[in-house]
């Protein structure tokens, strides 16, 4: 199918990417990698009366280190750039390691870093890592900016607090503090597809080997990215020991996600696949932290 009749802007400058969301209101819609909106408007799913076509806008790819230590990303910035940057895999490389379970090589080639966090698909990789390392987000409109939490962007699925003349502009992730480690882990009908159940843990040790600070993120397994409360009740001050691990794995399968059950998995399997998933995660997660 092809998609519904639209109008098209290609701006070369922020400014002028902003004058245009600003003039167009709900009748606009912005266009980054365009991996998942243009298949939605092939299907007519999406039909958007206009588009604001972001890839001429050099200014919004980068990838540069804040004062206190951490990194800011364009949103423009491509999947592929960020996953194979030194810099990232140095400061960061549980950023790496989620991005590389993005689709294929080539979706991560024209994937944008901005794009998919905005897009807040519940099943998608980057809107739950920017909630598991507590990212801040900067939304501009033309005359104004603002900064949101990961935690304040997201509201529901494929639903952001976004307004029509707002743009993201920038993703920035704090540092992480020494002996900071994060693990990655998912189950997929085939590699490159959509998880059936995933989890990103970040867990931070003191001195004595005590668990410091911890965000254990599921998505995939409900409406949007949840990040686990009882994780952190449970594990901070205490060593992160097997069986507290175990209890934590356990909790959040139960208690803090919703998966729906379709063909390829009913309710109770994705639930264990939650439970597995965050165990091994905390575990990886803290071993390297030891390091």
């Amino acid at each position: 199918m092809k998609p519904a009749p639209f109008e098209y802007y290609a701006p070369k400058t922020t400014e002028e990417a902003l004058q245009n969301l600003t003039d167009l209101g709900y009748s606009g819609k912005v266009l980054a990698g365009g991996q998942s909106l243009i298949p939605a408007m092939n299907f007519r799913m999406a039909r958007p009366s206009a588009l604001v076509d972001l890839n001429n806008v050099a200014e919004l790819a980068y990838i540069k280190p804040t004062a206190d230590g951490g990194i800011a990303i364009g949103t423009m910035t491509r999947d592929s750039v960020v996953e194979q940057d030194p810099f990232v895999k140095q400061r960061m490389s549980i950023v790496a390691e989620t991005i590389g379970y993005i689709a294929h090589p080539q979706i991560r080639a024209r994937g944008t870093f901005g794009g998919a966090i905005a897009h807040a698909d519940p099943a998608a990789q980057l809107p739950a890592l920017s909630l598991a390392l507590n990212a801040r987000l900067l939304v501009k409109r033309k005359g104004a900016e603002r900064w949101v939490t990961a935690e304040e962007f997201i509201v529901g699925p494929f639903m952001t607090v976004l307004e029509p003349e707002d743009m993201l502009a920038e993703v920035v992730l704090p540092p992480l503090a020494p002996r900071t480690a994060g693990s990655y882990k998912q189950v997929s009908r085939q590699r490159g597809g959509y998880a059936q159940a995933a989890t990103i843990s970040i867990v931070g040790l003191d001195d004595r080997n005590r668990v410091k600070n911890v965000r254990c993120v599921i998505f995939s397994v409900g409406e949007t990215p949840i990040l686990s409360k009882y994780a952190a009740k449970v594990l901070i001050g205490n060593e992160p020991t097997e069986a507290a691990i175990a209890d934590v794995a356990a909790y959040v399968a139960k208690n803090e996600c919703d998966p729906g059950s379709d063909l390829h998995g009913t309710t109770e399997y994705r639930r264990q696949l939650v439970e597995v998933l965050v165990r091994r995660a905390l575990t990886e997660a803290v071993l390297r932290a030891k390091k």
